[in-house]
């Protein structure tokens, strides 16, 4: 029998506040005044200009204007360039602040949260015109920025700007199953699930390192544009480590959405796992590490409630859980109807409620010689508490002969049924299939 579950996805926020452009803004200051400078402080200063030269021989016109004199600098005249700019709003906390000042050194700058903290740390050039952050910015924080330059005369200057970083509504998070430190059988993807939608995906997987001792590539498949799948082409290693790298802080995420945590993560893989069902034998086949342990009859889904075939990855067991008719869409009164059942030994390998189970006793009379389940994989009392005392999440069943065609890709981890081609071809703005609000029977 089949058990359905509801699987919901969670509304993506879509916010309209785009983060702020963080640029470094040239500043003049002229005998303590302070305005705006059209042009860049890195830019190469303009040459003055000098008077033409007479040709020789020339005779001078006392009529003539005299010739153009560039101006000398104003004493004590120099540039301030910020990073971020004074009074900007949602900076990047990636951004590196700094201080750079032309025509000038620094002589002392500060960098602290307005509502108190520790300083930000940061380095000053050797030749004294350029403060830039080592430490990183923390997000929905305002920071003000002190400095002190010494101009050309030695009267130093002392100058305050602000700026406030992205703000909790603009950040976003990842978390990565199986959960940091597990085990897991050779079959088990990794899956990503975003807080916010992932406009920018080649940027997002640009940020994620993932390796392993077996050093097997992989690639990501979308699912939807909150949830990523990552594998290799076949079967992780047995006995391997799966290292994660999320170096997500700062990117952008699209919509304004801003990474904020930077994280590593392992996760190992134990000995190989398979059982092979096969609906023409109406056996179960379990090989571990490669070789054959144990055979089991079983029984599989009927012609109206067929099995899938193709691969699946046990997701979860239940010592002892009720099946319910009502969550596959039957309601009393229809012929495949039935009660409220309590079922032990239950391993799950869909979302759609299929399951390796014991069967009912009236259906094990079945066993090994004809199909009565709702698409699960009845077996025998001993077979049910082998399969769940030897398998874990992670570990790999395979159908065949039920001529009903592969579990999709979202309804569990359909994953290794979509060919590597297809996998690593997936279009730049396509997702793995359009998982519905609730699973296919």
């Amino acid at each position: 029998m089949r058990m359905k579950q509801e699987s919901t996805r969670d509304a993506a926020r879509r916010k309209g506040w785009k983060i702020a452009a963080v640029g470094a803004a040239a500043v003049i200051v002229v005998g303590g005044g302070v305005g705006i400078a059209t042009a860049s402080p890195w830019d190469d200063a303009p040459s003055s200009s000098s008077a033409p030269s007479s040709s020789p021989g020339a005779t001078k016109d006392p009529q003539a204007a005299p010739a153009p004199v560039a101006p000398a600098a104003p004493a004590g005249e120099y540039t301030v360039g910020l990073t971020p700019t004074d009074k900007a709003l949602a900076v990047n906390p990636a951004t590196a602040a700094a201080v750079t000042v032309e025509g000038a050194t620094l002589d002392a700058v500060e960098l602290t949260p307005r509502a108190g903290g520790t300083p930000v740390a940061g380095t000053l050039s050797e030749d004294g015109t350029r403060w830039t952050a080592t430490d990183r910015l923390a997000f929905d924080t305002e920071y003000a920025f002190t400095y002190t330059v010494l101009d050309s005369t030695g009267q130093p200057q002392r100058k305050t700007s602000t700026f406030k970083t992205v703000e909790p509504a603009n950040e976003a998070d990842a978390a990565l199953y199986p959960l940091d430190g597990s085990t897991v059988g050779t079959g088990q993807p990794l899956e990503l699930t975003f807080s916010e939608p992932v406009t920018n995906r080649d940027a997002v997987e640009k940020a994620i390192t993932i390796t392993s001792t077996s050093g097997q590539p992989g690639d990501f498949y979308w699912l939807t544009d909150t949830r990523v799948r990552y594998r290799p082409e076949t079967f992780w290693a047995p006995n391997s480590t799966i290292t994660v790298n999320l170096n997500l802080f700062g990117v952008d995420l699209g919509n304004g959405m801003i990474g904020n945590a930077d994280r590593t993560m392992t996760v190992k893989t134990h000995n190989t796992r398979l059982a092979v069902v096969d609906n023409a034998t109406k056996t179960m086949n379990v090989y571990l590490d490669g070789k054959l342990d144990r055979t089991f009859p079983i029984t599989l889904g009927t012609e109206d409630w067929p099995s899938t075939e193709g691969y699946m990855v046990v997701m979860e067991h239940y010592k002892s859980t009720q099946f319910r008719a009502e969550s596959i869409g039957l309601n009393p009164g229809d012929p495949a109807y039935y009660p409220p059942t309590v079922v032990n030994h239950a391993s799950r390998l869909s979302k759609g409620g299929a399951f390796v189970h014991e069967a009912l006793p009236a259906a094990q009379v079945a066993l090994g010689s004809f199909n009565v389940s709702h698409g699960c994989i009845g077996m025998s009392p001993e077979g049910a508490e082998y399969f769940y005392n030897t398998f874990a999440p992670g570990d790999v069943v395979q159908i065949l002969n039920t001529d009903y065609g592969p579990m999709y890709v979202w309804d569990g981890f359909g994953d290794w049924n979509v060919p590597w081609d297809e996998w690593v071809g997936q279009p730049a703005d396509g997702f793995g299939g359009s998982s519905p609000e609730t699973s296919a029977p």
